[in-house]
C-alpha cells in the first residue's frame, strides 16, 4: 500500500502515520463506503483496524486505486471497538 502524507490535515503526532498504515494491513481490517456515494471519484471511505501494538484505529480515507490518502484518523470509540471485534468474531 502507498499512503500519501503530504499536507495531512490532521495532527500525526497524536496517532503516528506508521499505527494508521498498519491499521490497513490488518488482516481483520474493516473498509466501508457510505451509503450514496457508489461511483464517485471523490468518495470517502472508513477503515476500521488494529495497529501490530493492538491499537484501534479509525480512518476516513480517499483512494485512487493505487495510493491512499488519509483524510481524518482517531482511535476507535468503544462503539466501534465493540463493531470491529463481533465483526473479527464473525470472521473467526
Amino acid at each position: 500500500m502507498d499512503f500519501d502524507w503530504i499536507g495531512a490535515a490532521f495532527d500525526l503526532s497524536i496517532l503516528p502515520p506508521k499505527d494508521i498504515e498498519e491499521s490497513f494491513e490488518d488482516p481483520f481490517s474493516i473498509k466501508l463506503l457510505p451509503d450514496g456515494q457508489e461511483g464517485s471519484a471523490e468518495a470517502r471511505y472508513y477503515n476500521l483496524g488494529k495497529s501490530l501494538q493492538g491499537k484501534p484505529v479509525f480512518s476516513v480515507f480517499w483512494t485512487d486505486g493505487k495510493r491512499y490518502r488519509v483524510i481524518f484518523a482517531r482511535g476507535m470509540t468503544s462503539g466501534e471497538h465493540e463493531f470491529f471485534e463481533r465483526k473479527k468474531a464473525e470472521e473467526l
